[in-house]
C-alpha cells in the first residue's frame, strides 16, 4: 500500500472525528458560546495528550523549537474553529463544510510557494473541479451572503493556514510536540477570550456528553490529519476532505431535517471526481491515469 493511499485513510479518521464535532457543536451551542466550547475541548485534548504522552514515554519529544510557527499555526486555527462552531448554529452543515473546503483551493496554490511541493495542471484540475462541486452545493449566489456563510467563507483561510504551517511542522515535530502545543496554545487562548468578562459557564449533564465528544473529536482529527501529512503532500491530503460534504449531507438529512436536492448530489459527485483523480495524479499511488 502506498503512502499516499494510507495517507487517505488517516483522513478517513479526520472526517468522522470532523463529523461528530459538527453534530456536538450544534447539540451544546443553546448553552455554550463558541468560546467557551473551545476551552473545554482544549481542556480535554491537553490532558489526554499528557497522559498518552507519559505512557508512551514520548513527553521528551516536546520541545520549544520553531515556537513561534507552532503560535501562528494555533492561533490560525483557533480563530477559525471559532467561526466555524459559530456557523454550525446557523448554516445546514452541508453548506458549512462545503464553503470549508476551498481551504485545498488556498493550499494548492500557496503548496509551491511555501512548501515546495510540485503544482501539476492534473492537479489543479482536480481541485477546482472540486471547487465547483462546492459552488453547485452552495450556490452562495441564491443564499446570499448572511452572517453564517460569512463566516463559514473566513473559517476557510485560518484552515488553510493551518494545513500549510503543520506540513512544515511535521518535517522536523514529532506528533506528540504538535498536540502538546496545539492543545496548550489553544487551552490559553480560549480562558483568556472565555474568561475577559469574569463569566465562563459550565456545561451541564446534557451536554457534557458532547463536550467529551468534541473535546476527542478534535484531537483524533488533528492527529490523524498530521499523521496524512507526513505520509502524503498537503495537495494530495487535503482534497481527501472533500468527502466530508455528502456524509455530512446525509446526517443533516436525517437528524436535523435539512433538505438534499439534485444540486447537492450534483455537487458531491464532482467532489468525489475531483478527490479520485487527485489522489492518481501523484505518481507515489502506484496508480495511472492516462489522458
Amino acid at each position: 500500500m502506498s503512502d499516499n493511499v494510507r495517507a487517505a485513510i488517516w483522513m478517513l479518521g479526520a472526517i468522522i472525528s470532523f463529523s461528530a464535532m459538527a453534530v456536538g457543536g450544534r447539540e451544546v451551542s443553546f448553552e455554550l458560546d463558541t468560546f467557551e466550547i473551545m476551552l473545554f475541548r482544549s481542556l480535554i485534548g491537553f490532558v489526554i495528550v499528557l497522559i498518552i504522552a507519559n505512557f508512551a514515554g514520548t513527553f521528551n519529544q516536546v520541545n520549544r523549537d520553531r515556537l513561534g510557527l507552532h503560535f501562528f499555526r494555533n492561533l490560525a486555527h483557533f480563530i477559525g474553529q471559532n467561526l466555524w462552531f459559530f456557523a454550525v448554529t446557523l448554516i445546514p452543515f452541508a453548506q458549512l463544510f462545503a464553503f470549508e473546503f476551498s481551504v485545498p483551493i488556498w493550499v494548492t496554490l500557496a503548496a509551491p510557494f511555501l512548501l515546495g511541493e510540485r503544482l501539476t495542471k492534473l492537479r489543479v484540475g482536480a481541485v477546482f473541479t472540486g471547487f465547483l462541486g462546492i459552488l453547485i452545493v452552495t450556490r452562495p449566489w441564491m443564499a446570499g451572503f448572511s452572517p453564517g456563510i460569512i463566516a463559514a467563507a473566513l473559517c476557510a483561510l485560518g484552515f488553510a493556514a493551518t494545513t500549510i504551517c503543520t506540513k512544515k511542522l511535521t518535517r522536523t515535530a514529532t506528533i506528540t510536540c504538535i498536540m502538546f502545543w496545539l492543545t496548550g496554545m489553544q487551552l490559553v487562548f480560549a480562558l483568556v477570550c472565555a474568561g475577559y468578562d469574569g463569566d465562563i459557564a459550565l456545561p451541564s449533564i446534557a451536554t457534557l456528553p458532547w463536550i467529551i465528544i468534541i473535546g476527542i473529536g478534535g484531537l483524533v482529527a488533528h492527529f490523524c490529519i498530521t499523521k496524512a501529512l507526513q505520509l502524503a503532500p498537503a495537495t494530495v491530503v487535503t482534497p481527501v476532505d472533500f468527502t466530508r460534504l455528502p456524509i455530512i449531507a446525509f446526517i443533516g438529512y436525517f437528524f436535523y431535517n435539512e433538505g438534499i436536492d439534485v444540486w447537492v448530489i450534483s455537487g458531491a459527485i464532482l467532489i468525489f471526481a475531483a478527490n479520485y483523480v487527485n489522489l492518481l495524479s501523484d505518481p507515489k499511488t502506484g496508480l495511472k491515469v492516462t489522458t
